[in-house]
């Protein structure tokens, strides 16, 4: 039986299109005419998030290994990851995406991972559209928090958060 790590991940984010300021002071004048209003955006999405460690179909590999001697648990381990992200909690529900990035163990003290991770919508509005996250996954949490640091096509210039808490099937 395949184990799977199932996270539901809640995104806030906000598309922002604002000029860069130093201690009160203008830095740099763009020209560039940006192909919308500069109002800011909320968008809330919800979906489920499934990360699968074994069985006939990983959806997560381990690709480093600690160097032998670094001493226990596991330090330096790093997966990478092509994970469904579905409308409901079950993993045969409607597929809407992917999550693909990597995330290694970046703790000697905790289960604290660094998670590279961008999240490629394939069906509706937001078809062919990315979230890209950066952050610290501290996976004995009940709920952690990651920062959303950029996307395209629909979440161009996004900025925000995104919220998990884990089940483990």
């Amino acid at each position: 039986m395949a184990t799977t790590v199932l996270g539901t991940v809640f995104i806030i984010l906000v598309i922002i299109t604002n000029n860069t300021f130093v201690h009160g002071k203008f830095i740099e004048e763009s020209h560039i005419v940006l192909p919308w209003d500069r109002t800011e955006k909320f968008t809330r999405l919800h979906y489920f998030f499934h990360d699968i460690l074994d069985g006939q179909n990983p959806t997560s590999v381990k690709i480093i290994n600690p160097p032998a001697g670094s001493g226990g648990g596991g330090f330096g381990v790093t997966f990478m990851v092509d994970n469904p992200l579905t409308e409901e909690e079950d993993i045969r529900s409607k597929e809407i995406g992917r999550a693909q990035g990597t995330y290694a163990l970046a703790s000697q003290h905790d289960l604290g991972f660094k998670m590279v991770m961008n999240f490629l919508f394939t069906e509706g509005v937001y078809e062919g559209s990315t979230l890209c996250m950066l952050g610290r996954n501290g996976v004995l949490e009940s709920v952690r928090e990651m920062p959303i640091v950029g996307g395209s096509g629909m979440f161009r210039f996004a900025r925000g958060r995104g919220g998990y808490r884990s089940r483990i099937h």
